[in-house]
């Protein structure tokens, strides 16, 4: 019995020492079949690992650059001076692509900084802070090879004969002016245009603009007080409505835009902060026109004006605005009847028109420039029946739409040639610049679609694909236009600024304290 029993035991072990053998082997064999995949981790991740500390390293040396500028050299009385008028898309374009090794180079603006005009309407409700869009014009300057003045004055005149420009700049608080002339060799003008008000009364003085920053600004203030109003106790129903009705005049990108933004800023904040007043507010778009966004696809149109009207955002269309009065407005319906509406906050997104400085430059050269819109200009962006002055951007009529992306083309195709003519010119000091640009292959403008924000995380895109355009709306849409605008950006800075206020906003929510 015991020895059946020893046997057993014997067997027994024998049996586990086998199993665990064969486990063993198993487990040899996976791990041998696991070692290949091991080294491809590794090297995943050193791929990894070295792509972040290079992209650190290069944005810290891009942080290190624009902080530490290298010395100028100084201005060179034998080079020729080339102006630039504006500091708009074309002229900045211009200065960052130039080479000032081969000229002395002035900038004349009365703003001394860049703005980033597509993410305007964000900063009229709080959504991007109105620095994070502007990019200081000297930051350019300090990193260019020679020495760049700057004059920020506005051109009220040009002689061309003696090649003198006329600046006005303000020399007090309180208002005065003085007058300073300076020569040039050279002229860009890339000046831009103001609001085309289409000679409607009362717009100049009741409407707010969406041009500039400080209109920005000024509509930010105008909808907190609005809003603060509408808020009293001892105001009438019907004027606590007068108050909340917002209008958008301009069916075109900006005032598409901007209804977006307000629509955002009413549902996102006004509902939670106000809520007694949310659900009283109303928007209206007016557009004389058949419909919104006529440059865009039938699609995306169709698609922006059912998310209106699910956002509760009312489109006139064929309406036209005859008058602005300080609290309502007078429109002539598609019927040919007239109509006045109350409103509160009136914002005046239309067309543009030249600014006066380019109808100074018209009457200098008026057999050749006769179209009061702009200055007219061959396929090599000089202006027709001047020497030496090219125009580009708004203010120049060069076939294509007035668009920020044509002025930055413009801009970058006008300093890639002048630096190569400026080589030339090195070579040969008596050869015309001028003349020589007709060697150079003429501009042309290669469309990189339109991109609009319409509210509600939403956005349209139109977009060229080879022979044809691709349309797409949607949250999807809405990212891709987001990750678009922070590449177009001017600089590191302006983009991180940007992503850091759309940051802010999804978490603390927009600011609606009054400036």
């Amino acid at each position: 019995m015991f020895s059946a029993s020893k046997a057993s035991f014997r067997l027994s072990r024998a049996a586990i020492t086998t199993a665990a053998q064969r486990m063993a082997m198993s487990t040899l064999n996976e791990t041998a079949k696991q070692q290949p995949r091991t080294p491809r981790l590794r090297i995943l991740k050193r791929i990894i690992y070295g792509t972040a500390l290079g992209t650190i390293s290069y944005t810290g040396w891009l942080m290190y650059r624009n902080r530490n500028p290298a010395e100028q050299q100084p201005f060179d009385p034998s080079k020729k001076t080339m102006v630039l008028l504006g500091t708009g898309w074309g002229s900045t374009t211009i200065l960052k692509n130039l080479d000032t090794e081969n000229f002395n180079v002035v900038v004349v603006s009365p703003r001394n900084y860049f703005l980033f005009t597509p993410l305007l309407p964000s900063c009229t409700v709080g959504t991007i802070e109105n620095r994070s869009i502007m990019e200081p014009v000297r930051l350019l300057m300090r990193h260019k090879n020679r020495e760049v003045k700057f004059y920020e004055a506005e051109c009220t005149d040009i002689d061309a004969e003696k090649k003198e420009l006329v600046l006005e700049r303000r020399k007090s608080s309180e208002g005065q002016t003085e007058k300073i002339i300076i020569n040039y060799d050279y002229l860009v003008v890339g000046v831009g245009g103001t609001v085309n008000t289409f000679g409607t009364p009362g717009v100049e003085e009741n409407a707010c603009f969406l041009k500039e920053m400080g209109d920005a600004r000024k509509i930010r203030r105008r909808l907190i007080d609005c809003v603060e109003k509408a808020s009293f106790d001892h105001i009438s129903e019907a004027e606590r409505d007068r108050l909340l009705h917002m209008v958008v005049v301009g069916g075109g990108p900006t005032g598409i835009e901007y209804a977006g933004e307000l629509h955002d800023f009413l549902e996102d904040d006004l509902a939670q902060w106000y809520p007694g007043l949310a659900d009283r507010v109303r928007i209206t778009l007016v557009e004389a026109l058949p419909n919104v966004l006529p440059a865009f696809d039938k699609k995306l149109i169709d698609y922006t004006q059912s998310t209106f009207s699910d956002n509760k955002i009312t489109i006139l269309t064929r309406t036209m605005v005859k008058e602005v009065k300080d609290k309502s407005f007078i429109v002539q319906n598609p019927d040919g009847t007239r109509s006045e509406i109350p409103y509160g906050l009136l914002v005046w997104a239309t067309g543009i028109k030249s600014q006066p400085v380019v109808n100074k430059i018209r009457e200098q050269f008026s057999a050749a420039q006769t179209n009061g819109r702009g200055l007219l200009v061959d396929e090599y962006m000089r202006v027709k029946g001047a020497k030496d002055v090219w125009a580009l951007g708004d203010c120049a009529l060069s076939g294509y739409a007035p668009l920020a992306q044509v002025a930055a083309q413009q801009g970058k195709w006008l300093s890639r040639n002048l630096n190569k003519l400026s080589k030339k010119h090195a070579e040969d000091p008596d050869a015309d610049m001028f003349a020589l640009i007709e060697k150079s292959r003429p501009f042309k403008y290669s469309s990189q679609g339109s991109l609009a924000y319409i509210g509600s995380e939403k956005a349209i895109a139109d977009l060229p694909f080879f022979n044809r355009n691709i349309t797409a709306g949607g949250i999807a849409t809405f990212w891709f236009w987001k990750s678009a605008y922070l590449s177009e950006l001017f600089s590191l800075r302006n983009s991180t600024l940007v992503a850091s206020d759309w940051v802010k906003r999804y978490f603390f929510g927009r600011d609606i304290s009054r400036e």
